[in-house]
């Protein structure tokens, strides 16, 4: 008989703790450590005392005050299971945070105590806080991208001219290069590279309503609002390493939804490569080969599987982040000044996001750098339709001689044959009376071989490979 009671081994601290068992992607990753509870608080606590320092320059707090406040923001100091508990009396972490925190640092400075949140709202630090998680997670994120894609570009260089089957709605198409396609994979790695340093991260700053009209109280009397707006915002982002947004963004969610569309192209870069290795991996198939590491992809009833857990993990991610992302999108139409449940809704999924993003990356960094080609049966798959992969070919050098029309007709019947005989196309094409003393057999073979037909592959990689930079003409 089965329980559904929790094992009393586990412990109650390990039963509350998110370990990654369902998330194996991004288990033990460096962006885990980032975007975790007690980095979540840390960045809080950072808030708090970058804003404490910001003041201070600003001549609103004693300098000492906000000296202490700086040494005592350390999240061991705190116990983030009694403050997620007591979140939910207040639906947000930061009120029983400024509360905790005050206490600690009144033990060690009982008039620094007085100068903890001082005109600060929950918003203000919980928001400048996440944007100091994103900060951080997407750090080794990129990092990790821009590792893969110098993976790739090396299997795209070395594999510049290796031609394999291109296959459109799942079937041979025309010859390409896998050289073309590493390239392809690196160029949509460094493309999300890119997008995620462009995201602007901007602390936050409005007060309870965004207006500031605290910090401008607590400025004093005679204070002029124009100096205290600009040089607040200016020490704050300066202390934090974040950017001064235009306004207060309590309820214009840009920056969070940037970070989102950002998050979900990069998971969709790094899905791409991960469906493509999960399609040539198949053992019918067997053109790339994930890493072998001993054990790895082991399977629990079928001794003979080494299944290719790095796409796997990857591609996971790859579905998960757009659906969160679009959480985020659509909590861009918040009602007021603070919405209620609609920011709220913002902060696990934002988290998952980040760090579903990073574990993908990271994980990508080992595919890339252990995938095996095999050339030799890219080679052998070329054969797989007898000659009919470049079909194309033919009815291009025929159109001038038969008309576009007939050509076409001709090679879509000889294709038709070749499919129902199983005989190469090239016996097929030898064998008709149209092309007696239009093509030779031996100009049928050569025109048929797929080396010979990869179009511009070669010099796309290269250039590529050049850091190409193709000139922008929008917006005029």
């Amino acid at each position: 008989m089965t329980t559904m009671d929790a094992s009393p081994r586990a412990g109650t601290l390990t039963a509350h703790l998110d370990a990654g068992l369902l998330s194996p992607v991004r288990a033990g990753t460096p962006v885990e450590a980032a975007v975790g509870d007690g980095a979540w608080l840390q960045a809080m606590l950072d808030a708090e005392a970058a804003l404490a320092r910001a003041q201070a320059r600003c001549g609103t707090v004693p300098a000492q005050a906000a000296a202490a406040i700086t040494a005592a923001a350390r999240a061991d100091h705190l116990d983030v299971r009694e403050l997620a508990l007591a979140a939910r009396e207040t639906a947000n972490p930061v009120v029983g945070l400024v509360k905790a925190f005050t206490a600690v640092v009144a033990e060690r400075s009982p008039l620094a105590a007085e100068y903890v949140h001082r005109g600060s709202t929950s918003q203000d630090v919980f928001d400048t806080g996440a944007m100091l998680v994103a900060r951080r997670a997407l750090t080794p994120t990129v990092a990790d991208l821009r590792a893969a894609a110098d993976a790739l570009g090396a299997l795209a260089a070395e594999h510049r001219d290796t031609v394999m089957a291109g296959r459109t709605l799942a079937l041979h198409a025309v010859p390409t290069t896998f050289g073309l396609k590493a390239a392809g994979w690196r160029q949509s790695l460094l493309d999300a590279a890119e997008r995620l340093e462009r995201v602007e991260l901007p602390v936050a700053l409005g007060g309870a309503a965004g207006t500031l009209a605290g910090y401008l109280q607590y400025a004093g009397e005679g204070a002029d609002p124009a100096t205290v707006l600009h040089e607040l915002g200016a020490a704050f982002a300066d202390e934090t390493g974040l950017a001064e947004p235009v306004l207060p963004w309590h309820a214009l969610r840009t920056p969070v939804a940037d970070l989102a569309a950002a998050l979900a192209h990069t998971t969709g870069a790094l899905g791409k490569i991960a469906a493509d290795v999960l399609v040539l991996t198949r053992t019918e198939v067997g053109e790339v080969a994930e890493p072998s590491v001993a054990g790895r992809g082991a399977s629990s009833a079928m001794p003979h599987k080494r299944n290719p857990v790095l796409a796997t993990l990857i591609r996971s991610a790859s579905l998960q982040v757009p659906a969160l992302a679009a959480v985020l999108l659509q909590c861009l139409p918040a009602e007021d000044e603070r919405s209620a449940g609609v920011w709220h809704a913002e902060w696990q999924p934002l988290r998952e996001a980040l760090r579903l993003t990073g574990g993908a990356a990271h994980t990508a960094v080992e595919l890339a750098r252990g995938l095996s080609v095999h050339a030799d049966r890219m080679r052998a798959n070329l054969a797989a339709t007898g000659g009919q992969l470049v079909s194309e070919r033919i009815s291009a050098v025929l159109a001038p001689r038969l008309g576009r029309t007939a050509a076409k007709e001709l090679l879509g019947h000889a294709s038709l044959l070749a499919t129902r005989t199983g005989l190469p196309l090239a016996e097929i094409l030898a064998d008709l009376p149209q092309l007696a003393g239009v093509l030779s057999r031996e100009e049928v073979a050569d025109l048929l071989d797929p080396a010979g037909y990869t179009g511009l592959a070669g010099p796309l990689v290269d250039r590529a490979l050049a850091g190409f930079q193709p000139v922008r003409r929008w917006p005029c």
